[in-house]
């Protein structure tokens, strides 16, 4: 683990969408080689990668291809093959490794895992077969939330659920998809995210915490310096720290907070990569949390996460895409990032625009002028 690849080498990605083109884009600019793994012609990674793999994610002999042109091995999402990962574990050098992605591919394992480092999750349950669902109310009352283990992202395969009947319903409806694990409701007041990132040399660093908004479970703006106290941000960055460390992450681990109305903290969810919270990083921070990644996973030292100016970043999605690109000559106020992915879907991320300024409300303020212009909606 004490390995350094140096700039030069070829680092292997595995996923081709726009995490894996942003952690590119920050490898190639610090001199190294890029090869990507990805099933899809022209995804948003293959357009700036100069080796392409084209290979589904559980391809063994696509691994191994990878792994032979590849100095160092990351990845830019959590669905990747078990045994694949495993395979990479002992055959290549794959810094992350499949613990930490086992745990937190599966929703109940990493919760358990939160648990057992000591820090808070709300209230579960494991659901894995419609008889699990006796009880529910008892132990973790409702409204709660019913979802799958595996997979779901941005609100898919999960339910709200505020009765036993609904549980019921619900749970027929998702077991046919495997495991699940109930959660008790959270009243929580705001949504925050930290981002850790750790070296393959066990040093550690966390970039600002952001505020998040979300609409229709999908992540709309992050707001950075969040607008909570400083011992809000101050326990948020431990938690995260203490993740990063107790669980032997290497590279980068996103972490989801609710913010009760007392200041309480409970983790949410985990995510084992750059975060799309974490987008800001590239015009606000010293360090972008892609560089940071690159740094960790390669073993370079890690580079300062120092919050140059305030910033929001907002997401553009499949709807608004036309909209913006009629309206580029609008956008002198932001920095615009498109993924270049080939189909602009209904609520599909498409890109990010982001805004610095001297405070968060200057900040919203030149998107708010964007909404107004109708350039964004």
């Amino acid at each position: 683990m004490s390995r350094t690849v140096k700039p030069g080498s070829t680092i292997g990605m595995i996923g081709g969408g726009q995490l894996g083109r942003m952690m590119a884009i920050a490898a190639k600019q610090m001199g190294y080689r890029v090869a990507v793994l990805e099933p899809t012609a022209d995804s948003p990674c293959a357009q700036v990668a100069d080796i392409v793999i084209e290979a589904a994610y559980d391809d063994r002999d696509g691994a191994k291809r990878l792994a032979d042109v590849s100095d160092v091995i990351t990845y830019e999402f959590e669905n990747i093959d078990g045994e694949t990962a495993n395979w990479l574990t002992e055959q290549a050098d794959f810094p992350q490794g499949a613990k930490v992605l086992a745990l937190t591919q599966h929703r109940l394992r990493e919760k358990e895992a939160i648990q057992q480092v000591g820090l808070p999750v709300a209230p579960f349950k494991a659901i894995l077969q419609l008889g699990d669902v006796s009880g529910a109310e008892a132990e973790i009352g409702f409204p709660a939330v019913l979802k799958t283990c595996r997979g779901g992202y941005d609100g898919k395969g999960q339910r709200v659920v505020k009765s036993q009947a609904e549980l019921e319903q619900a749970a027929k409806e998702l077991l046919a998809h495997g495991e699940c694990v109930l959660e008790a409701w959270i009243p929580f007041e705001l949504e925050l995210s930290v981002i850790v990132t750790r070296s393959r040399h066990g040093d550690v660093t966390v970039f600002p915490v952001a505020r998040n908004e979300h609409r229709e479970n999908i992540l709309h703006r992050s707001h950075v310096p969040a607008e909570v106290g400083t011992n809000v941000c101050e326990q948020a960055e431990k938690m995260a720290f203490t993740l990063a460390n107790e669980l032997g992450v290497v590279g980068t681990l996103a972490v989801e907070l609710f913010m009760l109305k007392d200041g309480r903290l409970y983790v949410n969810e985990l995510a084992p990569r750059p975060h799309n919270s974490g987008h800001y990083t590239i015009e606000a921070c010293e360090t972008s949390q892609f560089e940071q990644h690159i740094r960790a996973i390669c073993g370079l030292p890690l580079g300062p996460t120092t919050l140059r100016s305030p910033v929001v970043m907002e997401n553009i999605l499949g709807e608004d895409v036309e909209r913006v690109l009629a309206a580029v000559d609008q956008l002198a106020e932001v920095k615009l990032h498109l993924y270049g992915k080939k189909e602009a879907k209904v609520k599909r991320k498409m890109g990010h625009v982001t805004a610095t300024a001297v405070t968060v409300e200057d900040a919203c303020q030149k998107l708010e002028r964007l909404h107004k212009a109708n350039v964004l909606e």
